[in-house]
């Protein structure tokens, strides 16, 4: 699919498939940018507190954008492709904040409830925040894994007019479909992302309980080793669903996103080992909402041949130019 302005996504000719795009956008580069970003602390409903780090270019004035990142799964404000593409778009001028889900990085000890996929309420409450703070500045939402099922969510759930300045938003490999994405971890291949998925909540988990007494205790009948487990056990009943199945049908995304106004642009690949394309191909996408898939790329990888990305990051390119020029 082409897209105006911007190149077409062609992969790197070693990582041809979408395992290999996978890897290294869990454990590629990213976390060496120094990291100068204001922390402000947002008070939820539930007296909860989730941290937005805030990056704001030297030349940023009030009327010019900002962005509002969400990361995926077991991440925080310090995952690779949140640190990356938070300086990208400092680079062109925009300010962005990146949004601790409750709990996870520098939020850890300052909310007693876990983070799950369906608590668009509180990407609701930093956007309000962020209209606070820079009232005259439009607002761009990114969303990636997870934090696109959130973005996309919230966006579905409708209302009036969106939270805050909000006036696009970029869902990127989101797993619309929760109980599908997650059962996809059950192939042979897919159990590796299972484990690290479940070791990455498992110590969230754990440190937030050190550090916040009243946090429900990971009280399991036996350690979980797949993430189904571990929301069955978990998430699921702390977070009041009960059972993992209930949680995953009411907190997908699929059967809302028929009701987003807002421009919205959905971004994923063919070869997503972990979200299944058919979930993409059967949605009812709105006008509002244009649907990029691409042949490669895995889960958050994207990661292009020599071009005009010298870091080859197609990715972080593409999310500069839906925030900037909406295309």
């Amino acid at each position: 699919m082409s897209t105006p302005g911007f190149p077409l996504f062609r992969p790197h000719p070693l990582l041809f498939h979408g395992h290999l795009q996978t890897l290294p956008a869990f454990f590629g580069a990213g976390a060496d940018y120094p990291y100068a970003a204001r922390q402000h602390q947002v008070e939820l409903e539930d007296k909860d507190r989730i941290v937005l780090h805030d990056d704001c270019p030297g030349r940023w004035q009030p009327s010019d954008r900002s962005a509002l990142l969400i990361h995926g799964l077991g991440g925080s404000y310090r995952s690779p492709y949140l640190v990356r593409i938070a300086a990208r778009l400092n680079q062109h001028g925009v300010r962005t904040f990146r949004m601790d889900l409750r709990g996870c990085g520098a939020g850890a000890g300052l909310a007693r409830r876990p983070y799950h996929a369906g608590q668009s309420d509180d990407v609701a409450a930093a956007l309000r925040y962020l209209a606070e703070v820079c009232p005259q500045s439009p607002t761009a939402l990114v969303g990636f894994s997870l934090g696109g099922n959130l973005a996309l969510k919230l966006l579905g759930e409708g209302g009036p007019r969106p939270p805050g300045n909000l006036d696009r938003t970029m869902a990127i490999c989101p797993p619309i479909d929760l109980a599908a994405a997650v059962g996809s971890l059950d192939k042979l291949l897919n159990r590796y992302y299972d484990r690290y998925f479940v070791r990455r909540l498992l110590r969230q988990a754990s440190k937030n309980k050190a550090l916040r007494p009243d946090a429900p205790a990971l009280d399991f009948p036996h350690r979980p080793r797949r993430l189904y487990e571990f929301d069955d056990l978990y998430t699921a009943p702390v977070c009041g669903f009960g059972r993992a199945d209930n949680y995953y049908q009411r907190c997908s995304s699929l059967h809302l996103v028929g009701n987003i106004k807002v421009p919205t642009l959905v971004l994923a690949a063919r070869d997503d080992p972990m979200i299944p394309v058919a979930l993409f191909e059967r949605a009812a996408w709105p006008s509002a909402v244009r649907l990029e898939l691409t042949d490669h790329g895995g889960h958050l990888g994207f990661i292009s041949r020599a071009g005009p990305h010298p870091d080859r990051r197609w990715l972080d390119g593409r999310v500069v130019h839906w925030v900037m020029h909406q295309r």
